[in-house]
């Protein structure tokens, strides 16, 4: 029988590195401006699908119009605030291991993220991990976003894997609800501040507190140290 080989494919903010509040905090300031009124625990629940998708909802929970000319304005006001905060964003424990340990036992590995590459971009450098060298897949390289499962299907196509060899690492329901469309294995982090029991619900087969949590026990989810 041949052993099917899996390939791993990350999520980016909250998985990889520590990046989900500041993204609420642009959010909130992006919002503020446009005299959008939402507290900040509701902007957490979407952080993770499409930043389009996640202005729509936004909008609509508070009534305004969700016009294409104020989509845009909060979308590069978010951009705006986050890279002001840029500077406090660090990879999470174990990240940078896990992605090393997954280099040097040759198990191919991609990063799918809802963000575009003018916030991604500082993101990707603050990991260390080069684009160029790295399959990386941004929201401006696919027509939909999470939930939706283009990102994940083109990260697979880049990696030349089968999507149903895949084990999706995400923080948010978004990714796992993403995953399960995509018929990949989905596994959880804690780390972007969905609860375990959420990350369940959405379809994750496992849950680890952080990237260095999956790393110790990366045998259960198939990757052989």
């Amino acid at each position: 029988m041949t052993r099917i080989e899996p390939v791993f494919l990350f999520d980016l903010d909250g998985t990889l590195v520590d990046s989900v509040y500041q993204h609420v905090l642009a959010w909130k300031e992006a919002l503020d401006a446009e005299g959008v009124p939402l507290s900040v625990w509701r902007i957490h629940r979407k952080v993770g699908m499409s930043g389009g998708l996640f202005a729509n909802m936004l909008l609509r929970e508070t009534g305004l119009a969700a016009d294409a000319e104020r989509l845009e304005r909060l979308r590069r006001r978010h951009a705006e605030s986050y890279r002001a905060h840029i500077g406090q964003v660090r990879p999470l424990p174990g990240a940078q291991e896990l992605l090393a340990t997954l280099t040097a036992n040759r198990i191919p590995w991609a990063i799918a993220t809802s963000g575009r590459m003018e916030t991604a971009g500082a993101n990707l450098q603050a990991l260390g991990v080069d684009p160029a060298q790295v399959p990386v897949v941004t929201r401006d390289m696919v027509k939909y976003a999470k939930p939706d499962p283009d990102l994940f299907l083109a990260a697979a196509e880049r990696l030349n894997a089968p999507i149903e060899t895949a084990v999706v690492v995400g923080d948010a329901i978004w990714d796992m609800l993403a995953a399960r469309r995509c018929r990949a294995l989905g596994v959880g982090l804690l780390s972007g501040g969905y609860g375990q029991e959420e990350l369940e619900r959405g379809g994750a087969a496992r849950v680890y507190e952080d990237p260095a949590d999956l790393l110790r026990h990366l045998d259960e989810v198939g990757g052989r140290r």
